[in-house]
Protein backbone atom coordinates (compact mmCIF):
# COMPACT_ATOMS: atom_id res chain seq x y z
CA UNK A 1 0.00 0.00 0.00
CA UNK A 2 1.22 3.50 -0.80
CA UNK A 3 2.24 5.44 2.30
CA UNK A 4 4.59 8.08 0.93
CA UNK A 5 3.77 11.62 2.01
CA UNK A 6 5.34 14.93 1.15
CA UNK A 7 7.27 16.83 3.80
CA UNK A 8 4.09 18.72 4.58
CA UNK A 9 1.97 15.60 4.41
CA UNK A 10 1.62 15.15 8.14
CA UNK A 11 -0.09 18.53 8.45
CA UNK A 12 -3.79 17.92 7.96
CA UNK A 13 -5.94 20.67 6.54
CA UNK A 14 -9.73 20.83 6.90
CA UNK A 15 -11.04 17.30 6.92
CA UNK A 16 -7.55 15.87 7.48
CA UNK A 17 -6.03 16.66 4.11
CA UNK A 18 -2.52 15.36 3.51
CA UNK A 19 -0.80 16.15 0.24
CA UNK A 20 0.64 12.86 -0.95
CA UNK A 21 3.31 12.27 -3.56
CA UNK A 22 1.64 9.25 -5.12
CA UNK A 23 -1.85 8.30 -6.17
CA UNK A 24 -3.64 5.44 -4.44
CA UNK A 25 -5.81 3.18 -6.62
CA UNK A 26 -9.26 2.65 -5.13
CA UNK A 27 -12.47 0.83 -5.98
CA UNK A 28 -15.90 2.28 -5.23
CA UNK A 29 -18.81 0.05 -4.21
CA UNK A 30 -22.04 2.04 -4.34
CA UNK A 31 -25.76 1.38 -4.16
CA UNK A 32 -26.98 3.91 -6.75
CA UNK A 33 -25.12 6.60 -8.70
CA UNK A 34 -27.32 9.44 -9.90
CA UNK A 35 -26.97 13.21 -10.07
CA UNK A 36 -26.29 14.70 -6.60
CA UNK A 37 -26.41 11.29 -4.92
CA UNK A 38 -23.76 10.53 -2.32
CA UNK A 39 -21.98 8.42 -4.90
CA UNK A 40 -21.91 11.48 -7.16
CA UNK A 41 -20.75 14.04 -4.58
CA UNK A 42 -18.11 11.68 -3.16
CA UNK A 43 -16.89 9.38 -5.95
CA UNK A 44 -17.28 11.96 -8.73
CA UNK A 45 -14.71 14.14 -6.96
CA UNK A 46 -12.12 11.53 -7.88
CA UNK A 47 -13.11 11.96 -11.52
CA UNK A 48 -14.25 15.58 -11.88
CA UNK A 49 -12.02 17.23 -9.21
CA UNK A 50 -13.06 18.65 -5.85
CA UNK A 51 -15.33 21.26 -7.43
CA UNK A 52 -17.09 18.68 -9.66
CA UNK A 53 -16.31 20.72 -12.77
CA UNK A 54 -12.79 19.60 -13.72
CA UNK A 55 -11.26 22.86 -12.50
CA UNK A 56 -10.50 22.10 -8.85
CA UNK A 57 -7.86 20.20 -6.96
CA UNK A 58 -7.72 16.55 -7.95
CA UNK A 59 -7.61 14.13 -4.98
CA UNK A 60 -4.66 11.77 -5.03
CA UNK A 61 -7.03 8.85 -5.22
CA UNK A 62 -7.52 7.16 -8.59
CA UNK A 63 -10.80 5.41 -9.21
CA UNK A 64 -9.87 2.23 -11.05
CA UNK A 65 -13.05 0.17 -10.59
CA UNK A 66 -16.73 0.67 -9.84
CA UNK A 67 -19.61 -1.55 -8.75
CA UNK A 68 -23.18 -0.26 -8.60
CA UNK A 69 -25.79 -2.35 -6.80
CA UNK A 70 -28.67 -0.72 -8.70
CA UNK A 71 -28.84 1.10 -12.02
CA UNK A 72 -31.88 3.41 -12.06
CA UNK A 73 -32.98 5.32 -15.15
CA UNK A 74 -31.29 8.38 -13.63
CA UNK A 75 -27.90 6.64 -13.44
CA UNK A 76 -24.88 8.74 -14.44
CA UNK A 77 -22.14 6.24 -13.56
CA UNK A 78 -22.04 4.74 -17.04
CA UNK A 79 -21.53 8.10 -18.69
CA UNK A 80 -18.84 9.19 -16.20
CA UNK A 81 -17.08 5.83 -16.32
CA UNK A 82 -16.89 5.92 -20.10
CA UNK A 83 -15.63 9.51 -20.04
CA UNK A 84 -12.84 8.70 -17.58
CA UNK A 85 -12.01 5.17 -18.67
CA UNK A 86 -13.16 3.49 -15.46
CA UNK A 87 -14.39 -0.11 -15.79
CA UNK A 88 -17.71 -1.03 -14.16
CA UNK A 89 -17.91 -4.60 -12.90
CA UNK A 90 -20.87 -6.88 -12.33
CA UNK A 91 -19.81 -7.97 -8.83
CA UNK A 92 -18.03 -6.48 -5.84
CA UNK A 93 -15.35 -9.16 -6.07
CA UNK A 94 -14.60 -8.34 -9.70
CA UNK A 95 -14.33 -4.64 -8.86
CA UNK A 96 -11.82 -5.27 -6.07
CA UNK A 97 -9.77 -7.74 -8.11
CA UNK A 98 -10.10 -5.84 -11.42
CA UNK A 99 -11.53 -9.00 -12.89
CA UNK A 100 -8.74 -11.21 -11.58
CA UNK A 101 -8.50 -13.54 -8.60
CA UNK A 102 -6.63 -11.37 -6.06
CA UNK A 103 -7.22 -8.00 -4.44
CA UNK A 104 -5.86 -5.43 -6.90
CA UNK A 105 -6.70 -2.07 -5.29
CA UNK A 106 -5.26 -0.21 -2.30
CA UNK A 107 -8.48 1.15 -0.84
CA UNK A 108 -12.25 0.75 -0.99
CA UNK A 109 -15.05 3.32 -0.78
CA UNK A 110 -18.40 1.88 0.30
CA UNK A 111 -21.12 4.45 -0.47
CA UNK A 112 -24.54 3.00 0.30
CA UNK A 113 -26.90 5.94 0.75
CA UNK A 114 -29.30 6.05 -2.20
CA UNK A 115 -31.36 3.55 -4.15
CA UNK A 116 -34.64 1.67 -3.96
CA UNK A 117 -34.46 -0.39 -0.77
CA UNK A 118 -37.05 -1.41 1.85
CA UNK A 119 -37.67 0.30 5.17
CA UNK A 120 -37.23 -1.28 8.59
CA UNK A 121 -39.98 -1.30 11.20
CA UNK A 122 -38.30 1.73 12.79
CA UNK A 123 -38.44 3.72 9.55
CA UNK A 124 -34.81 3.39 8.50
CA UNK A 125 -33.88 2.56 4.92
CA UNK A 126 -32.23 -0.86 4.93
CA UNK A 127 -29.23 -0.14 2.73
CA UNK A 128 -27.27 -3.37 2.06
CA UNK A 129 -24.19 -2.21 3.92
CA UNK A 130 -23.53 -5.50 5.69
CA UNK A 131 -23.97 -7.50 2.49
CA UNK A 132 -21.65 -5.26 0.46
CA UNK A 133 -19.14 -5.03 3.32
CA UNK A 134 -19.22 -8.82 3.60
CA UNK A 135 -18.41 -9.16 -0.09
CA UNK A 136 -15.46 -6.79 0.35
CA UNK A 137 -14.22 -8.83 3.31
CA UNK A 138 -14.46 -12.09 1.33
CA UNK A 139 -12.00 -10.67 -1.19
CA UNK A 140 -9.65 -9.67 1.63
CA UNK A 141 -9.85 -13.19 3.09
CA UNK A 142 -9.29 -14.99 -0.20
CA UNK A 143 -6.41 -12.66 -1.13
CA UNK A 144 -4.63 -12.76 2.23
CA UNK A 145 -4.35 -8.95 2.11
CA UNK A 146 -6.36 -6.06 3.48
CA UNK A 147 -6.64 -2.36 2.59
CA UNK A 148 -8.39 0.64 4.17
CA UNK A 149 -12.17 0.85 3.85
CA UNK A 150 -14.34 3.96 4.13
CA UNK A 151 -18.08 3.52 4.80
CA UNK A 152 -20.21 6.56 4.04
CA UNK A 153 -22.46 7.81 6.89
CA UNK A 154 -23.63 5.27 9.48
CA UNK A 155 -22.23 1.76 9.58
CA UNK A 156 -25.69 0.17 9.30
CA UNK A 157 -29.34 0.77 10.09
CA UNK A 158 -29.24 -1.61 13.07
CA UNK A 159 -26.85 -2.31 15.93
CA UNK A 160 -26.18 -5.96 15.10
CA UNK A 161 -24.91 -5.22 11.61
CA UNK A 162 -22.96 -2.12 12.69
CA UNK A 163 -21.18 -4.03 15.47
CA UNK A 164 -20.44 -6.95 13.15
CA UNK A 165 -18.81 -4.61 10.63
CA UNK A 166 -16.75 -2.92 13.36
CA UNK A 167 -15.68 -6.22 14.91
CA UNK A 168 -14.79 -7.67 11.52
CA UNK A 169 -12.48 -4.76 10.70
CA UNK A 170 -10.87 -5.06 14.14
CA UNK A 171 -10.42 -8.82 13.81
CA UNK A 172 -8.88 -8.56 10.35
CA UNK A 173 -6.86 -5.48 11.33
CA UNK A 174 -7.72 -3.25 8.38
CA UNK A 175 -8.11 0.52 8.75
CA UNK A 176 -11.75 1.54 8.72
CA UNK A 177 -13.40 4.93 8.82
CA UNK A 178 -17.00 6.04 8.43
CA UNK A 179 -19.28 9.02 8.89
CA UNK A 180 -20.63 12.02 7.06
CA UNK A 181 -19.50 15.52 6.15
CA UNK A 182 -21.08 17.20 9.22
CA UNK A 183 -17.96 17.02 11.43
CA UNK A 184 -15.73 18.70 8.82
CA UNK A 185 -17.91 21.45 7.37
CA UNK A 186 -18.25 25.17 8.17
CA UNK A 187 -19.30 26.47 11.56
CA UNK A 188 -20.64 29.96 12.11
CA UNK A 189 -19.18 31.21 14.38
CA UNK A 190 -16.14 28.88 14.21
CA UNK A 191 -16.66 27.42 17.69
CA UNK A 192 -15.73 24.06 19.19
CA UNK A 193 -15.93 22.48 22.64
CA UNK A 194 -12.77 23.29 24.53
CA UNK A 195 -10.52 20.26 24.69
CA UNK A 196 -10.90 18.43 28.06
CA UNK A 197 -13.64 20.79 29.24
CA UNK A 198 -16.41 19.56 31.53
CA UNK A 199 -19.83 19.69 29.91
CA UNK A 200 -23.30 19.71 31.44
CA UNK A 201 -25.57 19.52 28.42
CA UNK A 202 -25.73 19.82 24.63
CA UNK A 203 -28.89 20.85 22.76
CA UNK A 204 -28.99 20.52 18.98
CA UNK A 205 -31.58 21.41 16.37
CA UNK A 206 -32.18 19.26 13.29
CA UNK A 207 -34.73 18.81 10.52
CA UNK A 208 -35.97 16.49 7.76
CA UNK A 209 -35.96 12.68 8.24
CA UNK A 210 -35.05 10.94 11.48
CA UNK A 211 -32.88 8.29 9.86
CA UNK A 212 -30.76 10.17 7.31
CA UNK A 213 -30.74 13.63 8.88
CA UNK A 214 -31.12 12.31 12.41
CA UNK A 215 -27.80 10.54 11.90
CA UNK A 216 -26.23 13.82 10.78
CA UNK A 217 -27.46 15.51 13.95
CA UNK A 218 -26.20 12.67 16.16
CA UNK A 219 -22.78 12.87 14.55
CA UNK A 220 -22.76 16.66 14.93
CA UNK A 221 -23.24 16.45 18.70
CA UNK A 222 -20.87 13.51 19.13
CA UNK A 223 -18.10 15.44 17.36
CA UNK A 224 -18.48 18.02 20.14
CA UNK A 225 -19.09 15.61 23.02
CA UNK A 226 -16.02 13.45 22.36
CA UNK A 227 -13.76 16.41 23.19
CA UNK A 228 -14.98 16.65 26.80
CA UNK A 229 -12.96 15.84 29.89
CA UNK A 230 -12.16 12.14 29.98
CA UNK A 231 -13.06 11.57 26.33
CA UNK A 232 -15.99 9.45 25.27
CA UNK A 233 -17.47 7.22 28.00
CA UNK A 234 -20.38 5.63 26.14
CA UNK A 235 -24.15 6.01 26.33
CA UNK A 236 -26.19 4.70 29.27
CA UNK A 237 -29.72 5.18 27.94
CA UNK A 238 -31.78 6.92 25.28
CA UNK A 239 -35.37 8.06 24.82
CA UNK A 240 -37.32 9.43 21.84
CA UNK A 241 -40.34 11.66 22.53
CA UNK A 242 -42.80 13.03 20.00
CA UNK A 243 -45.62 15.55 19.79
CA UNK A 244 -46.77 17.41 22.90
CA UNK A 245 -44.43 15.29 25.03
CA UNK A 246 -41.54 17.25 23.48
CA UNK A 247 -42.86 20.60 24.71
CA UNK A 248 -43.74 19.09 28.08
CA UNK A 249 -40.19 17.76 28.40
CA UNK A 250 -38.88 21.29 27.88
CA UNK A 251 -41.10 22.70 30.61
CA UNK A 252 -40.02 19.90 32.95
CA UNK A 253 -36.31 20.55 32.37
CA UNK A 254 -35.51 17.44 30.36
CA UNK A 255 -33.65 19.74 27.99
CA UNK A 256 -32.29 23.23 28.62
CA UNK A 257 -34.69 25.75 27.05
CA UNK A 258 -32.04 28.47 27.18
CA UNK A 259 -29.69 26.28 25.12
CA UNK A 260 -32.46 25.61 22.61
CA UNK A 261 -33.03 29.34 22.21
CA UNK A 262 -29.28 29.90 21.83
CA UNK A 263 -28.99 27.23 19.14
CA UNK A 264 -31.92 28.71 17.21
CA UNK A 265 -30.29 32.14 17.35
CA UNK A 266 -27.51 30.84 15.08
CA UNK A 267 -29.69 30.22 12.02
CA UNK A 268 -28.16 31.82 8.94
CA UNK A 269 -30.26 31.04 5.87
CA UNK A 270 -33.72 30.91 7.46
CA UNK A 271 -33.76 32.79 10.77
CA UNK A 272 -36.97 32.63 12.78
CA UNK A 273 -38.94 35.83 13.47
CA UNK A 274 -38.34 37.51 16.82
CA UNK A 275 -41.78 36.49 18.08
CA UNK A 276 -41.58 32.83 17.00
CA UNK A 277 -43.62 30.19 18.81
CA UNK A 278 -42.25 26.71 18.18
CA UNK A 279 -45.42 24.99 19.37
CA UNK A 280 -47.35 26.78 16.63
CA UNK A 281 -44.69 26.34 13.94
CA UNK A 282 -43.86 22.67 14.50
CA UNK A 283 -46.82 20.29 14.36
CA UNK A 284 -44.82 17.09 14.90
CA UNK A 285 -41.69 17.74 16.99
CA UNK A 286 -39.32 14.90 17.85
CA UNK A 287 -36.84 14.85 20.73
CA UNK A 288 -33.84 12.55 21.11
CA UNK A 289 -32.61 12.37 24.72
CA UNK A 290 -29.18 10.75 25.12
CA UNK A 291 -27.70 10.15 28.57
CA UNK A 292 -24.00 9.32 28.73
CA UNK A 293 -22.24 7.23 31.36
CA UNK A 294 -20.43 10.25 32.82
CA UNK A 295 -23.61 12.30 33.33
CA UNK A 296 -23.58 14.37 30.13
CA UNK A 297 -26.98 14.76 28.50
CA UNK A 298 -27.40 15.49 24.82
CA UNK A 299 -30.72 16.50 23.26
CA UNK A 300 -31.56 16.66 19.56
CA UNK A 301 -34.83 18.35 18.53
CA UNK A 302 -36.14 17.75 15.02
CA UNK A 303 -38.34 20.76 14.29
CA UNK A 304 -39.76 20.34 10.81
CA UNK A 305 -41.93 23.25 9.79
CA UNK A 306 -39.72 25.83 11.45
CA UNK A 307 -36.17 24.66 10.84
CA UNK A 308 -34.05 23.83 7.80
CA UNK A 309 -30.57 24.15 9.33
CA UNK A 310 -28.38 22.37 11.88
CA UNK A 311 -27.29 24.27 14.97
CA UNK A 312 -26.14 23.39 18.46
CA UNK A 313 -25.46 24.99 21.84
CA UNK A 314 -23.64 23.57 24.84
CA UNK A 315 -23.25 24.46 28.50
CA UNK A 316 -19.98 23.98 30.37
CA UNK A 317 -19.72 22.94 34.00
CA UNK A 318 -19.19 26.59 34.98
CA UNK A 319 -22.53 27.46 33.27
CA UNK A 320 -20.90 29.35 30.39
CA UNK A 321 -22.49 28.70 27.00
CA UNK A 322 -21.26 28.48 23.41
CA UNK A 323 -23.15 27.80 20.19
CA UNK A 324 -22.66 27.50 16.47
CA UNK A 325 -24.35 26.71 13.17
CA UNK A 326 -23.16 23.69 11.16
CA UNK A 327 -23.47 25.02 7.61
CA UNK A 328 -23.78 22.96 4.45
CA UNK A 329 -23.59 24.25 0.89
CA UNK A 330 -27.04 23.15 -0.26
CA UNK A 331 -26.25 23.37 -3.98
CA UNK A 332 -23.64 22.03 -6.31
CA UNK A 333 -20.70 21.69 -5.85
CA UNK A 334 -21.71 20.77 -2.24
CA UNK A 335 -18.23 21.73 -1.22
CA UNK A 336 -18.52 20.27 2.29
CA UNK A 337 -18.06 16.83 0.72
CA UNK A 338 -14.61 17.94 -0.41
CA UNK A 339 -13.42 17.91 3.20
CA UNK A 340 -14.95 14.51 3.80
CA UNK A 341 -13.05 13.22 0.75
CA UNK A 342 -9.83 14.78 2.04
CA UNK A 343 -10.22 12.84 5.27
CA UNK A 344 -10.73 9.67 3.25
CA UNK A 345 -7.73 10.52 1.11
CA UNK A 346 -5.52 10.88 4.14
CA UNK A 347 -6.51 7.48 5.52
CA UNK A 348 -5.96 5.79 2.19
CA UNK A 349 -2.42 7.16 2.04
CA UNK A 350 -1.35 6.72 5.65
CA UNK A 351 -3.27 3.63 6.66
CA UNK A 352 -4.49 5.48 9.74
CA UNK A 353 -8.13 6.61 10.15
CA UNK A 354 -8.35 10.40 10.11
CA UNK A 355 -11.08 10.28 12.79
CA UNK A 356 -12.23 7.36 14.95
CA UNK A 357 -14.67 4.80 13.57
CA UNK A 358 -15.88 4.39 17.16
CA UNK A 359 -17.67 7.73 16.77
CA UNK A 360 -19.76 6.25 13.96
CA UNK A 361 -20.29 2.96 15.78
CA UNK A 362 -21.67 4.86 18.78
CA UNK A 363 -23.92 7.16 16.76
CA UNK A 364 -25.17 4.28 14.58
CA UNK A 365 -26.13 2.27 17.65
CA UNK A 366 -27.67 5.22 19.46
CA UNK A 367 -29.82 6.20 16.47
CA UNK A 368 -31.08 2.62 16.16
CA UNK A 369 -32.00 2.57 19.88
CA UNK A 370 -33.71 5.97 19.63
CA UNK A 371 -35.89 4.89 16.73
CA UNK A 372 -36.82 1.72 18.61
CA UNK A 373 -37.80 3.98 21.55
CA UNK A 374 -39.97 6.00 19.19
CA UNK A 375 -41.66 2.84 17.90
CA UNK A 376 -42.30 1.84 21.52
CA UNK A 377 -44.07 5.11 22.28
CA UNK A 378 -41.16 6.93 23.91
CA UNK A 379 -39.93 4.19 26.23
CA UNK A 380 -36.56 4.70 27.91
CA UNK A 381 -34.09 2.19 26.51
CA UNK A 382 -31.08 1.11 28.52
CA UNK A 383 -28.04 0.69 26.26
CA UNK A 384 -25.27 -1.18 28.10
CA UNK A 385 -23.96 -2.35 24.72
CA UNK A 386 -23.12 1.30 23.93
CA UNK A 387 -20.45 1.46 26.65
CA UNK A 388 -18.03 2.50 23.94
CA UNK A 389 -15.04 4.41 25.25
CA UNK A 390 -12.61 6.21 22.98
CA UNK A 391 -10.45 9.30 22.73
CA UNK A 392 -9.36 11.19 19.65
CA UNK A 393 -6.76 13.81 18.87
CA UNK A 394 -8.61 14.87 15.72
CA UNK A 395 -9.41 18.57 15.60
CA UNK A 396 -11.91 20.38 13.43
CA UNK A 397 -10.64 23.29 11.32
CA UNK A 398 -12.76 25.90 9.54
CA UNK A 399 -12.60 25.24 5.78
CA UNK A 400 -11.97 28.09 3.32
CA UNK A 401 -15.09 29.87 2.15
CA UNK A 402 -16.81 27.78 -0.53
CA UNK A 403 -17.05 28.73 -4.20
CA UNK A 404 -20.41 30.19 -5.29
CA UNK A 405 -23.34 27.90 -5.89
CA UNK A 406 -23.71 26.83 -9.49
CA UNK A 407 -26.19 29.15 -11.28
CA UNK A 408 -27.67 26.11 -13.07
CA UNK A 409 -27.55 22.85 -11.16
CA UNK A 410 -27.54 20.74 -14.29
CA UNK A 411 -26.15 17.30 -14.99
Amino acid sequence: MTTALSAAGDEAGPGGEAEAQEVVNVAAVVTAYHHNSHADVIVSRLLETETLDGNGRRPKLKLVALYTDQVPDSDISRRLAEKHGVPIYDTVAEALTLGGDKLAVDGVLLVAEHGDYPKSDTGQTIYPKRRLFGEIVKVFESSGRVVPVFCDKHLADNWEDAKWMYDTAARMKFPMMAGSSLPVLWRYPPADVRRDAKLKQIVAVSYHTLDAYGFHAMEMVETLAERRNGGETGIRQVQCLTGDAVWRAGREGVYDLALLKEAISRFKERPLPADYNLEELVPEPVLFVIDYNDGLRTNVLTLNGAVAEWSVAWRYDDDSVESTLFWTQEARPFMHFTYLVRGIERMMHTGNPTWPVERTLLTSGALDALLISKKEGGAVRETPYLNIEYATEWNWEQPPEPPPDRPIDGQ
